[in-house]
């Protein structure tokens, strides 16, 4: 039985290879078309197109789905849509490609700071402070997020609870 293969699979699994006996990654190598369209969703978050910009990162992540700038544009949109809980997913499978991304902890744990959970939040904000100690934006911005949730009372529920109305005939 004979295999015929394409030379264009030929070329990728030989590059594959290649990267990987250099010492890279083979995920690090993300295809140009997902990275281009990866940069579109990014500028029309920036223009608050959420949801183009949804259609073009899930686009850029079926050309390559180890493009983990896209998971994470992905992640932020959820979050500027009000979907914590989805961006806190999304974080986490941009990080299963790169535990350290920095830009991922500092995402998710902002998401989980939204969410309340307050103490996986400052695991994150422990593990950037171990990888990028000094000089680190995201480190200083989770931390500000952290301290300002942290500062905010917390109002129970009994205290806006709504008050039976009484009326008298």
């Amino acid at each position: 039985m004979r295999f015929i293969v394409p030379a264009s699979a030929l070329a990728l699994a030989l590059l594959t290879v290649s990267s990987v006996s250099m010492g890279k990654k083979a995920d690090s190598v993300i295809d140009a078309r997902s990275a281009a369209l990866a940069a579109q969703g990014n500028t029309l978050i920036g223009e608050g197109k959420y949801g183009e910009a949804i259609d073009q990162l899930e686009t850029a992540l079926a050309v390559d789905p180890k493009n983990r700038t896209a998971i994470i544009l992905l992640a932020r949109a959820a979050d500027k849509q009000g979907l914590p809980g989805k961006a806190i997913r999304l974080y986490r499978e941009a990080l299963l490609i790169e535990p350290n991304d920095v830009m991922a902890l500092s995402g998710q744990g902002e998401a989980l700071v939204q969410k309340g959970a307050m103490a996986r939040a400052r695991e994150n904000l422990v593990k950037i402070t171990k990888i990028c100690p000094t000089n680190c934006p995201e480190q200083t911005k989770l931390a500000s997020v952290i301290e300002k949730a942290a500062s905010t009372p917390v109002v129970s529920a009994e205290a806006v609870k709504p008050k039976p109305v009484v009326t008298q005939n």
